[in-house]
């Protein structure tokens, strides 16, 4: 187990065998929000991860939150003023003129099939964000060690469009937020698709690293080349572990600690930001890699044992059997337990979870691509690079921008379920779980074989068909 004399901060509460105070937000809202009939992305996901935290008891080891709805003035400390703009006032029934779809190709939604306009598009967009920065705003007042946002991790959004189903980048503007205490953050990511938004957001600065590690070649969105490795004062900070399909848990493990541990070394983070994208699991719609769901939180229980101020967010994840067993794992190591394979009857035990009801998730074996001899050397290639790191770059005195309080949002019953309007799609394309690979076209544009309309329908809860 690693060690927390890596330099960087240390948490009071000792080292990883002890408790960790634990911050959990969840809006009882979120499963409501519906992209589309066809449309892989299903925040119906979280409210599913939700109800295993809660039957497993990992709810009475945290405290848990409603995030409050992030504002536009909030959203504008990153995104363009005429995108949030354009996000707060957007509708599925807005009229289709001209004038309009060029505004839709401007900020890239709803004219694709990733980023559809729907019902609530923009209180999701709010809660998402508001989630990610009341866990900044918990671990820079010093009440959580650990804070986790599973509606958060959207990676992709970029500062004035949407991209690859994320309209608002909650984990740019979460780092934003932990900046105004910390000196130096680091944000790493095991979703199976780069993280090219927040890589973009501080590509010319050292006060935030990224390191992603990704599945890299003729899939989306395209970047992430290990030669990709920031520029001017961020130059060599920002690390891409491009990857090829069917790496397994061995393969990944043996990438991932010994690169962590060296950039824990030479950073020396304030804070960290881990984006736990469940694509990266076996069996994904849209990913091919092999890992099990030990195998992706082993990635969050390394990261715990450096007792660094930690926020967990989610991301991709397309299978809807296996995301929630994966995030419930990943919220019972950062409290510190283990589960018991055999999961507890909960809102969607029989129609998810069968036949075995277990924890662990059905293995589909991809051929692993990644040769040990290609992976030796670029595991060694990487190590070099993190080498010609300053050590523990500092930061110039500057006046520090106010601290957020916490902000609390007004107590409601949470066994009420609003009446959301949601869409519905075209009646010829079913809802299962398919696999689908999104793949770049000749225009660079990513394109899939989601064909998904988008039409006015009636409040309803989106059913699944889960081979």
């Amino acid at each position: 187990m690693a060690s927390s004399s890596h330099g960087g901060a240390s948490l009071p509460s000792g080292p990883d065998a002890t408790n960790r105070r634990v911050t959990y937000f969840y809006d009882p809202d979120i499963g409501t929000y519906y992209y589309g009939k066809g449309h892989p992305m299903k925040p119906q996901r979280i409210r599913m991860a939700h109800s295993l935290i809660v039957n497993y008891g990992l709810d009475r080891r945290m405290e848990i939150l409603h995030p409050f709805p992030a504002g536009p003035n909030v959203l504008k400390r990153y995104h363009s003023d005429d995108y949030v703009d354009f996000l707060s006032t957007i509708t599925p029934y807005a009229p289709r003129d001209n004038k309009f779809t060029y505004t839709l190709r401007t900020f890239n939604v709803g004219y694709k099939n990733d980023c559809p306009i729907f019902h609530g598009l923009f209180d999701f967009c709010k809660s998402s964000v508001g989630g990610s920065i009341g866990a900044a705003v918990k671990l820079n007042m010093k009440e959580a060690d650990i804070a986790v946002n599973w509606a958060g991790g959207l990676h992709h959004a970029k500062r004035s469009w949407a991209s690859g189903f994320c309209y608002t980048n909650d984990i740019v503007l979460g780092i934003l937020e932990l900046l105004k205490v910390h000196t130096r953050v680091l944000y790493v990511d095991i979703d199976v698709h780069h993280g090219d938004g927040v890589e973009e957001a501080f590509y010319i600065t050292d006060r935030v690293m990224t390191v992603s590690f990704h599945k890299f070649g003729n899939f989306f969105p395209g970047t992430g080349h290990v030669e990709d490795i920031g520029a001017g004062q961020g130059k060599y900070y920002s690390l891409n572990v491009p990857l090829q399909d069917g790496i397994d848990d061995e393969s990944f493990r043996g990438l991932f600690r010994p690169i962590i541990q060296k950039v824990m070394e030479m950073y020396q983070p304030d804070a960290v930001v881990l984006q736990c994208g469940a694509d990266s699991l076996a069996g994904d719609r849209l990913g091919r890699f092999n890992l099990t769901v030990k195998g992706h939180a082993d990635c969050l229980h390394f990261l715990r044992s450096f007792n660094v101020p930690l926020m967990i967010l989610g991301g991709g994840g397309y299978t809807l059997r296996n995301v929630p067993r994966c995030w419930c794992y990943e919220t019972a190591v950062a409290v510190g337990v283990e589960l018991d394979s055999k999961l507890p009857e909960n809102d969607y035990f029989y129609d998810y979870y069968g036949p075995f009801f277990t924890l662990e998730i059905e293995q589909m074996l991809f051929e692993n691509k990644n040769s040990s001899s290609d992976l030796e050397k670029l595991r060694n290639g990487l190590l070099e690079q993190i080498s010609r790191l300053a050590h523990a770059p500092s930061v110039q005195f500057q006046t520090v921008p106010p601290v957020m309080p916490v902000p609390k949002k007004e107590e409601e019953d949470w066994d009420i379920k609003p009446k959301i309007p949601i869409c519905s799609g075209a009646p010829y394309e079913s809802d299962d779980e398919k696999p689908q690979h999104r793949t770049l076209n000749t225009d660079g544009q990513s394109s899939s074989n989601v064909n998904t309309r988008f039409i006015p329908g009636k409040v309803k809860e989106e059913k699944t068909t889960d081979p």
